[in-house]
């Protein structure tokens, strides 16, 4: 049983699958999926918590954990089985490039890290959520749980290319490399979704603002996120604000509804706002020539270095001329240093309005025309 479809594109072709909750199993569900079509996974498995009994507080009243049916194995066997089938399921319709997010607790992390190893996962790091506000040790008997694990892993450790926005989470950090430790409060307040009584419709949901930087970080627009344990939807609100299309797996029919009356309310951002910093090797790749063709260096124009010891030939097809050597920017302007490699961008100079200025500046110019006439 499927949704209504929730964050249509318009697109003649879409898939039927895309943008919508499939309700079901999630390894059965999973089966009606192709093979590598999304780009993103963060799971949200069953904890496998164990808990003995009720728990209460020091007043004796009762405290609302998680007791629900679907948290439930017969020992650590039976959950180490069903860890193997989803994440088998999973790798199959992860794309070659793609990466998953999976987070856990100490009751079952470390079981799902050695599964998804023995799998052929690639471990790229582990994150610890420390909560702000955690829940805490009421009997007294142990260190209050203030934090969760993150495992964030490429299909395979020969996975090429994977979205990693660095640039953004520095930028997201006042221009400091992004740690593995990240601070978020328990999702509470109005983002806590309640069922008709007034109680926690989910007692595992997981706050927004989490979810978005493990988005923002490993995903761009348009991107397709699998989330193979929906439960209340936060992942699908979250893509579809952000511009990601997402496809959600979910077998509570509560959890059904209330996460697609959750995903319909949901506005997306506009696309300038969902723009992100990037390095330059997030830059598409320019070729020298390019240049020579559009007009930007003429065949036959004069480049010399910064302090002008040597004078180069542009050729027609981007090639230079020095002295008698010939080849790219780079390797003449290693050859006349005497080096073995050289970054001909920023080597080689141009003359413009009576001062030099780097070829880079010239690819940057063309850069710009190119996403000018795309846009």
């Amino acid at each position: 049983m499927r949704s209504t479809n929730l964050a249509a594109t318009g697109r003649a072709e879409q898939p039927d699958w895309l943008d919508t909750i499939i309700r079901g199993d999630c390894v059965a569900a999973l089966e009606r999926l192709p093979d590598h079509c999304v780009d993103l996974v963060f799971a949200d498995p069953p904890y496998n918590l164990q808990l003995d009994g009720q728990l209460t507080r020091p007043d004796q009243s009762k405290v609302d954990a998680v007791d629900d049916d679907w948290d439930k194995f017969a020992d650590f066997a039976a959950y180490d089985a069903f860890t193997r089938a989803w994440l088998l399921a999973v790798r199959r319709v992860l794309k070659p490039a793609g990466t998953i997010w999976v987070i856990g607790s100490y009751h079952n992390i470390f079981r799902v890290g050695s599964i998804l190893q023995d799998l052929g996962y690639w471990v790229l790091n582990d994150i610890v959520w420390r909560k702000v506000n955690p829940m805490p040790n009421f009997r007294g008997r142990r260190f209050t749980n203030a934090h969760e694990t993150l495992i964030w892993a490429s299909r395979s450790q020969a996975a090429k290319g994977y979205t990693f926005n660095y640039e953004a989470m520095k930028m997201a950090n006042d221009e400091v490399q992004m740690r593995s430790d990240w601070l978020f409060p328990l999702c509470t307040g109005a983002e806590r979704l309640k069922d008709a009584g007034g109680a926690k419709l989910h007692p595992t949901q997981k706050p927004e603002a989490l979810i978005q930087r493990v988005l923002m970080s490993s995903s761009r627009p348009g991107d397709v996120v699998l989330d193979p344990f929906f439960g209340s939807g936060t992942t699908g609100a979250v893509a579809k604000r952000l511009g990601r299309h997402f496809v959600g797996i979910e077998r509570e029919q509560a959890y059904v509804d209330a996460a697609a009356a959750r995903i319909a309310a949901v506005e997306p951002m506009e696309r300038p706002a969902l723009a992100v910093t990037t390095g330059r090797r997030a830059e598409p790749r320019v070729a020298f020539g390019a240049l020579v063709e559009s007009g930007l260096v003429a065949p036959g124009a004069a480049l010399t270095d910064a302090k002008r010891r040597w004078r180069a030939t542009v050729r027609l097809d981007g090639s230079l001329e020095c002295g008698g050597l010939t080849g790219s920017i780079h390797k003449v302007g290693a050859a006349v240093q005497g080096l073995d490699a050289c970054n001909g961008w920023t080597f080689w100079h141009a003359e413009r309005a009576g001062s030099l200025q780097p070829i880079d500046e010239l690819r940057r110019a063309f850069r710009l025309q190119v996403a000018a006439a795309g846009a």
